[in-house]
C-alpha cells in the first residue's frame, strides 16, 4: 500500500472539512487519488449524515441575501459544530444558497414539525371540503386529504422545498450532502424574510 503523506491528507482535510483519519483512509482506499478520495469522502458521509444529525450543532453564521434592488431580504442562521467549518467555502456556500433559496421559494418554517396545529388543521380542512366535492368513496377522500397535505410540506418547509438551483433535490438533500463532505452535523436553525411593504 502507498505510503499517504502528511500534506495530501491536509489538502483533503482543507478541500473537504472532514476529519484527518477520514482523510487518510479515504486516501488509502483511493490510492492517493485527491478527486477519488473526495468522491469516496462524500459517498460515505451521505450514509452517515443521518447518524451526525444528533450532535450538538452550536457554531455557524448568520447570511444574509438582499433581492429586487433592496426590496426583499433575507437572514438564516446555520449551525455546524466547529469553527472551522464555518470558514470552509462549501459551508459558506450552503448558507448563502439557503438564503437565496429562502427569498425566491418563501417557506414558511424550516421543517414540518414547527408548523402550529391550527395551520396544519386548516390545510386539512381546506383539502377535504376540495376532496368531498369529488364524491369519490370515503377511504379515497381520506388519502387524496393526506396526499395534498404532503403537498402542503413540500411546498411551505424549508428542508423538503424542491432546491431552487436543482430542483432534482431538496434542501434537505443539499444540506445532507455538505454534511457528507465536511463530517459535521449542519443545521438550518432559523429563518426571516423580509419584503418591502409585508
Amino acid at each position: 500500500m502507498q505510503e499517504i503523506s502528511s500534506t495530501l491528507v491536509r489538502t483533503l482535510r482543507d478541500k473537504t472539512g472532514a476529519g484527518m483519519m477520514d482523510c487518510k483512509r479515504a486516501l488509502e482506499e483511493t490510492g492517493g487519488e485527491m478527486e477519488k478520495a473526495v468522491d469516496f469522502l462524500r459517498k460515505k458521509g451521505i450514509a452517515s449524515a443521518d447518524k451526525k444529525a444528533g450532535r450538538a450543532a452550536n457554531q455557524g453564521l448568520v447570511g444574509s441575501y438582499i433581492h429586487a434592488g433592496g426590496g426583499l431580504g433575507v437572514l438564516v442562521e446555520v449551525n455546524c459544530e466547529t469553527d472551522f467549518v464555518t470558514k470552509t467555502e462549501q459551508f459558506q456556500t450552503l448558507v448563502k444558497d439557503v438564503a437565496m433559496h429562502i427569498a425566491a421559494a418563501s417557506p414558511l418554517v424550516v421543517r414540518r414539525d414547527e408548523l402550529a396545529a391550527d395551520v396544519i388543521a386548516r390545510e386539512r380542512e381546506i383539502a377535504r371540503a376540495q376532496a368531498e366535492g369529488t364524491g369519490k368513496p370515503a377511504a379515497v377522500i381520506e388519502k387524496i386529504v393526506d396526499g395534498k397535505l404532503e403537498k402542503f410540506f413540500q411546498e411551505k418547509c424549508l428542508e423538503e422545498q424542491s432546491f431552487v438551483k436543482d430542483p432534482a433535490k431538496t434542501v434537505g438533500i443539499l444540506v445532507k450532502e455538505v454534511i457528507a463532505i465536511l463530517g459535521e452535523n449542519i443545521a438550518i436553525r432559523r429563518f426571516a424574510r423580509f419584503k418591502l411593504g409585508e
